[in-house]
């Protein structure tokens, strides 16, 4: 075999095991609430998650994955080993915060190691600003959105809830926590899936595989299959933590 696709082939296997060590992390945002209220064991919710984990690239497009892939490092001054580097280093901090049980973002690690990485070899002008401006913006303002969010969701259902009997309000509560789990993990595999496919396209393209940065759908199915298992492994360090 030809040592540039074996060596292409390699790298598409550990941006994989990132994925994997995504889904590993991430599963206890998904599943933390709907285990700590007992509406599902903890083998049923990772089940649940990570089933709608996988089926959210027939939901979502690829539009982040091109971002990631092409609209935030120049492609051309890419190479397999720069992707190499960055995936490693996100791999290290997923593994890192999962060991301390320390919640904290997958795709933040791996925009920062491929950035970082292609930055080692090429120098800031590497950097394409306008795709780096609205993932800045939205690191700090979407924390903020959640907690305004939250707080209004709180003060409707509590007057959605006001005078029912507690057996109304448990089964509603129940049935809507599966929803909103189901929701979130949609949202997770949708998002945080694509990362993977944006950087295995990107190292397609580096590699001469492809001659258009366009995403194969083995690479979609490759990516949403590895997020979903790792989620299966429930990430029970941070679930506690939450």
């Amino acid at each position: 075999m030809d040592l540039n696709l074996l060596f292409i082939s390699f790298i598409i296997i550990v941006a994989l095991v990132f994925d994997f060590t995504n889904g590993m992390h991430d599963a206890a945002n998904s599943i933390s609430t709907v285990v700590s209220t007992k509406v599902l064991s903890p083998r049923q919710a990772v089940i649940w998650a990570a089933f709608f984990n996988f089926i959210a690239f027939l939901i979502f497009g690829t539009a982040v994955a091109t971002t990631i892939g092409k609209g935030m490092i120049d492609v051309n001054s890419v190479t397999p080993v720069v992707i190499l580097a960055g995936v490693v280093g996100a791999i290290c901090w997923n593994l890192i915060t999962w060991y301390f049980g320390l919640p904290s973002s997958s795709s933040h690690a791996l925009i920062g190691g491929y950035a970082g990485a292609a930055i080692a070899r090429s120098g800031f002008g590497v950097i394409i600003a306008s795709g780096w401006i609205k993932t800045i913006i939205f690191i700090a303002v979407a924390p903020a959105i959640g907690m305004i969010l939250g707080y209004f969701s709180k003060v409707l259902v509590t007057w959605l809830i006001y005078k029912q009997s507690p057996g109304v309000v448990n089964r509603w509560s129940r049935i809507l926590q599966l929803f909103s789990a189901a929701v979130y993990s949609l949202g997770h595999g949708g998002n945080d899936a694509q990362k993977t496919m944006g950087i295995i396209t990107g190292l397609l393209y580096a590699g001469g595989l492809i001659t258009s940065f366009e995403i194969p759908l083995w690479v979609v199915l490759s990516a949403h299959g590895a997020i979903a298992i790792g989620t299966l492994t429930g990430g029970w360090r941070i679930v506690k933590t939450m």
